[in-house]
């Protein structure tokens, strides 16, 4: 394999949540329940006890339950086994990512927390407009970058400025796919700042 595919493979697998927790239960819950049916089998054939109902009383009673359970009992059983399986389902086509983005370095996955990119473009949004630390808050989605600026009281921010620098700052990471970058000017003013 060449050096490019490890580095994809790592970024993707840094990125991107496992689902091997969603399989394990399943294979864990279906394991459990053929070793019950197997137990039954083997203390039935030996002769003993059943730990909860022998193989003939659970085939009569699957047999009698359109019978026995009120309509009402069979809808909802049916609902419960729909929503188990509708999140199995999500479980295991969503692609569950991380929030993190991967920079663009020609000779390894460099994987950054979404947080460490937001506090950065933050910083360079209040430098280039002139503001203090907390007067600028930025969120970092998986195609968007939010910032928001809060001018003090009676005065107004530089918010050209803040967005050229913002733009800069994103461009210098060369992420994959161009996020689309919002700068807003809250209407509401910061005190004492």
């Amino acid at each position: 394999m060449s050096t490019e595919l490890h580095v994809r493979r790592i970024a993707r697998r840094e990125t991107h949540r496992s689902r091997a927790l969603t399989s394990i239960i399943a294979a864990s819950a279906l394991i459990l329940l053929l070793l019950w049916l197997s137990a039954e089998t083997l203390l039935s054939v030996t002769g003993s006890r059943a730990l909860l109902a022998t193989p003939e009383q659970i085939g009569q009673w699957m047999g009698n339950v359109a019978v026995t359970t009120i309509p009402a009992g069979l809808v909802a059983a049916g609902v419960g086994l729909v929503l188990v399986g509708l999140i199995f389902l999500v479980l295991a086509l969503r692609a569950g990512r991380r929030p993190r983005h991967v920079l663009a370095s020609n000779r390894t996955a460099v994987v950054v927390d979404d947080e460490v990119i937001a506090a950065a473009v933050s910083r360079r949004a209040r430098t280039a407009a002139g503001l203090a630390p907390e007067q600028v808050s930025t969120t970092i989605g998986n195609r968007t970058v939010n910032v928001l600026i809060h001018p003090s009281s009676g005065t107004t921010a530089d918010t050209k400025a803040a967005e050229a620098a913002v733009r800069e700052e994103i461009s210098r990471y060369g992420l994959a796919a161009a996020p689309r970058i919002t700068v807003r000017t809250s209407t509401k003013g910061a005190l004492g700042i």
